[in-house]
């Protein structure tokens, strides 16, 4: 297969059209459109539904895109990786994080990475919105479960889930009568879904705080006042040691944590070098290695 009109494939499904493509690329139109259509013809497929004013990805497309985009980014960061050579990582590194990853996990990271590359100057802002990276002079950025985003890439680092927790001096309420709850937006949904170990159930709920963080939540929560969400690694000692009752995995609460940075620009080597670190500190990327690095 041409790696080359592979790429250029990519590059059309991402953008959503050959001519957006061609401008992001600074590539011609036509020979974008002519590489996705020998594509096509050496596999035998048609990738794209073409329309007056409109290209839509087929089934096979989507497939195909879903594999080489990861495929092609982690060529891209080998090759990064290799053309750096020996060269130790060097300069300003910015990266935008999460509140509470950043509050719970980013200081003894960014500690440890620093101490590993001191030629490196970390610069790590905390913010929760979707900032703008180019615009704004990121390098990279963690965010939880991100939206789509075209002209971003990354790689899923860590995974954790929402669980209902509260103090053991809390009785959970029978039938469909309503508990004190912490939440975290004053719109948030009267009833909670759960799976406990006997199956699904509802909790039926009457917020008395909303708090904007989670850490403050955790906090209210141990102190007796509500239930709470909470991310099971911010709770699992407390859970373990017994100062919180686990009510229920919390339905459609899965987290995943990215790691993004823009798919226009080659990987440098201080990028790659924080890309690993964060894959030393959590090799297989569950709550419990999240909670185990937070409690060290």
């Amino acid at each position: 297969m041409d790696l080359v009109a592979l790429a250029d494939f990519v590059i059309v499904a991402r953008h959503g059209g050959f001519g957006r493509a061609a401008r992001a690329a600074t590539r011609p139109k036509a020979t974008l459109s002519r590489r996705v259509a020998e594509l096509e013809a050496s596999l035998g497929l048609r990738l794209f539904e073409r329309g007056a004013r409109m290209l839509k990805l087929t089934e096979e497309g989507r497939a195909l895109y879903e594999r080489a985009g990861r495929l092609l980014t982690e060529l891209d960061e080998t090759a990064a990786a290799i053309s750096s050579g020996g060269e130790r990582p060097r300069g300003r590194l910015r990266i935008s994080a999460p509140l509470v990853f950043s509050q719970t996990a980013m200081g003894k990271i960014a500690a440890g990475f620093a101490l590993k590359y001191p030629e490196v100057r970390l610069d790590v802002s905390t913010e929760d919105r979707s900032v703008d990276m180019i615009e704004e002079g990121f390098d990279l950025v963690i965010r939880v479960n991100p939206d789509p985003d075209d002209s971003l890439v990354g790689r899923v680092f860590l995974r954790d889930r929402l669980v209902v927790v509260a103090s053991p001096d809390l009785a959970r309420p029978p039938g469909h009568h309503p508990a004190p709850a912490v939440v975290r937006t004053a719109g948030d949904r009267p009833i909670w879904a759960v799976k406990t170990p006997t199956g699904r159930a509802t909790i039926a709920i009457q917020p008395v705080l909303t708090l904007s963080s989670l850490i403050m939540v955790r906090g209210a929560v141990r102190a007796g006042v509500g239930a709470g969400r909470l991310p099971v690694s911010l709770v699992s000692h407390d859970i373990a040691d017994g100062s919180l009752i686990h009510w229920g995995d919390v339905e459609g609460g899965d987290i995943t944590l990215w790691a993004l940075y823009p798919s226009r620009r080659l990987l440098s080597a201080r990028v790659s070098a924080f890309l690993d670190y964060l894959k030393q500190a959590f090799p297989m990327g569950t709550p419990d290695e999240l909670a185990a690095y937070v409690g060290k």
